[in-house]
């Protein structure tokens, strides 16, 4: 008897959440890249993945958010699917063995399959941003005025921005999506902490747009060295749920 095909052995059973560092090796990486070079791992890691319906197949996996070209991450999320429920310390090896240059395993965890999605649970993350110190250059930033600047940003009722989109640019309200901008090291050179919130309907506070919004409220120049993504934070967490 004629009928549908058979997806028994190709139908996820068992979900994982990694918890994966980009180092600043790949930093330049844009999300396409890191997604085919994470699908192309997985492929060849030996493991029971399961892939969409597209020709050709393609491993399922999910990131948390998408990683902006140039940032270190320590503790990014990424879901990936099997067909067959295995132990931990199978899967924990064959990503060991298999993990994209630049990239490092730092755990995993066995996660509910009929779970939410993971990037509708992220709703917020946290970066640390290490200013240029260069003071022949301009560029000496005062921890003082960073700090004073970044309670105004805070105590602002709206924080209004430009952001490119497309061939223009749009007009948005940043201030809803900064959720704290601290100064976690007086340097030098000095070291910002800040919290970003995800929205489905406002979009994301990037960690750039940040940095100009606390240039402009410090009436000064204010370059990123680095920034790294210190890590995502998914609703039904302590912090996530006071995010």
């Amino acid at each position: 008897m004629d009928g549908p095909p058979d997806d028994r052995g190709r139908a996820p059973r068992q979900r994982w959440r990694l918890v994966a560092r980009r180092s600043a090796a790949v930093a330049g990486q844009t999300q396409r890249e890191l997604s085919s070079s994470w699908e192309a791992a997985l492929a060849q890691s030996g493991l029971p993945v399961a892939t969409s319906d597209a020709t050709p197949p393609r491993v399922r996996l999910a990131f948390g958010a998408p990683l902006p070209v140039g940032v270190v991450a320590e503790r990014e999320l990424i879901d990936i699917f099997l067909t067959e429920r295995l132990p931990v310390w199978r899967v924990r090896e064959a990503i060991h063995g298999c993990v994209p240059s630049g990239w490092q395993l730092v755990d995993l965890f066995d996660v509910w399959l009929a779970g939410p999605a993971l990037p509708g649970q992220v709703v917020a993350a946290e970066y640390r941003i290490e200013l240029e110190h260069a003071p022949g250059h301009g560029l000496d930033p005062d921890p003082t005025a960073v700090a004073a600047a970044a309670g105004r940003l805070l105590a602002a009722r709206a924080l209004p921005r430009d952001r490119a989109k497309g061939g223009g640019t749009v007009r948005y309200d940043l201030r809803p999506l900064v959720d704290a901008v601290t100064i976690a090291e007086p340097g030098p050179p000095v070291v910002v902490r800040a919290r970003t919130r995800f929205d489905p309907e406002l979009g994301t506070g990037r960690p750039d747009e940040v940095l100009a919004a606390l240039a402009t409220e410090a009436g000064s120049e204010l370059r990123a060295r680095t920034i790294v993504r210190e890590r995502l934070l998914v609703a039904g967490d302590p912090d996530g749920r006071s995010a």
